[in-house]
């Protein structure tokens, strides 16, 4: 059979790079990503109303800080449609890299940037300028990284592949504890030395997560069905040249607004679960830092292993269940985790910090599959980063600014009563959702 030059130049060739090499890429890139993106949700909740916002005393330099957190999330669309754009018209691969080096270079920026007693309030406002570029580069992160392993796997093994990009938060947040309790302990806990330039090495550490990744990235080919994609683009001259954005927007609104919603509980457990209850554990129970970051340890370990195992039973019961799952125990958990808390028992607290992101971990091993899936190739990388990152400032940047406020004049009980109503509202969108395991890509 003769085989038009269309279905020649579109038809997806054998990738040159594997499937292992693909999955570590990507697994590296996410980790070394999140922990830029970590280490400042640690340094806001310990270091950074006193290096940064010493005049506003406490509790106003608490939420001063938080408020310096939430900038990356009203950042991340902004970056998943610029990166989007060129993911969707140059590559995954090259935009990766952007991504990476952008963070990095953020990244070491905050860990020299002088506090505001040296250079008065010039600090806090590039300290925010700065910020904004660790979201703008996260926002083009974590489509890219998904859609790398996802467009690369087989079919009925989406959700095994993607997995690996979803685990790198896990390996990030056990990271940037680490290296800030091994900072701590050389230093003194208390030391002025760790305020002064100790909580700056996590930061300026990151220059070498970044050699390391931009290494395994540039080792990777492009993926086939984006080839095949672009190729397609090339022949087919009936259609015009539509920005991504305008496309994604226009052909799959719904998918990204549910998206968003679906995933909102998503973000709203992790980020509650790591940065609000480091300094909820420290300044609100009394802990100790170092045992609030070794409770932070262990519960990315278990979040990790909730990530790999809901990841797999995507592939077989379908990524709507699962995450459907996750949403309908965060109900009921959330009305129940600060009463737990607030008997400051240790136990209590790593319980409750460990629960919280397993039920995160349920919801975050499906996704990686499932928003690739559900966009069309031309536009797959804006699509999915808009559904995504549209989730983060819904979920990741609102709950943990308000949770102080809302604590102070309504009780703890009140906060938990926030994240139940976001659970109810994941439930209903990831309801409304297609199911896409079995999609073609």
């Amino acid at each position: 059979m003769k085989v038009s030059p269309v279905t020649a130049a579109v038809t997806p060739t054998t990738p040159a790079t594997s499937m292992r090499k693909v999955a570590i890429a990507s697994c590296i890139g996410t980790t070394i990503e999140f922990y830029d993106f970590f280490i400042y949700g640690t340094a806001a909740a310990l270091v950074f109303p006193k290096v940064f916002f010493p005049a506003l005393g406490s509790t106003a330099g608490t939420f001063a800080s938080f408020a310096t957190f939430a900038v990356a999330f009203i950042a991340r669309p902004v970056g998943a449609v610029l990166f989007g754009h060129y993911g969707d018209r140059i590559g995954r691969k090259k935009t990766l890299v952007s991504t990476l080096l952008l963070m990095g270079l953020c990244t070491v920026l905050i860990g020299m940037l002088p506090g505001a007693g040296t250079i008065g309030v010039a600090a806090p406002i590039i300290l925010v300028l700065l910020r904004f570029g660790q979201g703008f580069a996260v926002g083009g992160e974590w489509a890219g990284a998904t859609l790398l392993t996802a467009e690369y796997a087989p079919p009925g093994k989406r959700g095994l592949y993607a997995m690996f990009p979803q685990i790198g938060p896990a390996f990030a947040f056990i990271l940037s504890s680490s290296t800030f309790l091994i900072t701590g302990a050389v230093l003194g806990d208390a030391n002025d030395a760790f305020l002064t330039w100790g909580w700056r090495i996590p930061f300026l550490f990151s220059i070498v997560l970044v050699a390391i990744g931009l290494y395994m990235r540039l080792a990777i080919e492009e993926t086939p069905v984006f080839r095949a994609n672009q190729a397609q683009r090339a022949l087919d001259t009936s259609k015009p040249n539509a920005l991504p954005f305008l496309d994604a927007w226009r052909f799959q609104a719904k998918e990204i607004l549910l998206s968003a919603g679906s995933l909102a509980l998503l973000f709203a457990f992790f980020y509650m679960g790591t940065a609000y209850l480091t300094s909820y554990g420290t300044k609100t129970l009394g802990f100790s830092r170092p045992f609030v970051l070794t409770v932070g340890i262990g519960a990315a370990l278990i979040f990790g292993a909730a990530i790999i195992v809901s990841a797999l039973y995507s592939d077989r019961l379908g990524r709507r269940r699962v995450i459907m799952v996750s949403s309908g125990l965060a109900v009921v958990w959330s009305l129940m985790l600060f009463p737990l808390l607030d008997t400051k028992s240790p136990v209590a607290f790593a319980i409750g910090v460990g629960i919280t992101l397993a039920i995160f971990g349920i919801a975050y091993g499906p996704c990686g599959a499932l928003l690739p899936e559900m966009f069309q190739t031309r536009f797959r990388y804006t699509g999915a980063g808009l559904g995504y990152n549209l989730a983060g400032v819904l979920g990741g940047a609102i709950p943990p600014l308000i949770a102080a406020p809302l604590s102070a004049s309504f009780g703890s009980i009140s906060i938990g009563v926030m994240l139940s109503g976001l659970a109810v509202l994941s439930l209903v969108c990831t309801k409304a959702l297609v199911e896409t395991k079995d999609q073609a890509m």
